[in-house]
């Protein structure tokens, strides 16, 4: 803009449409980090490609610093460090674009971070029903009753 002034964001819910003062990755329904926090460094890919490879940096390194974001509280923060240590770091060169790549890197942090804080349902033990029971024991005993047949010599033989 001409007089200085920002634009208005636009109305899509995709964050990588927005200004980057406005963007925020949601993660969870309880945690959203502004793509602020996140660190993007971009580097040549490694291996054959010729010179489109050798060129172009497209390979994307992503690092979100655990210990230090405002973003988190202090039971994700917790239960993050103890998965990843202070600092999470990906890197990624799937594809040939930079901007895909980022894009990748992205909703894998934001993957790994959900799965990462996701609390598994504590298993309930269960009980056999007393039918279960009696059906196990009288397969036991028809199976013991057959096998001591065979070493008698039962009355079959």
């Amino acid at each position: 803009m001409a007089d200085g002034s920002r634009p208005s964001p636009p109305t899509g819910s995709n964050p990588a449409s927005l200004p980057d003062g406005d963007r925020v990755l949601r993660v969870t329904p309880s945690l959203r980090i502004p793509l602020s926090e996140l660190h993007f460094r971009f580097m040549p890919s490694g291996g054959p490609g010729g010179q489109h490879a050798n060129k172009v940096a497209t390979r994307v390194e992503l690092r979100f610093d655990i210990a230090g974001s405002p973003s988190l509280g202090p039971h994700q923060r917790t239960r993050l460090t103890e998965r990843f240590g202070d600092e999470l770091r990906l890197v990624v060169d799937d594809e040939r674009s930079q901007g895909r790549n980022r894009q990748i890197a992205t909703d894998r942090f934001a993957e790994r971070m959900a799965e990462a804080l996701r609390r598994a349902t504590p298993r309930r033990p269960t009980r056999p029903s007393r039918s279960a029971r009696d059906r196990r024991l009288a397969d036991k005993k028809r199976r013991s009753d057959q096998k001591r047949q065979r070493r008698d010599g039962g009355e079959g033989w």
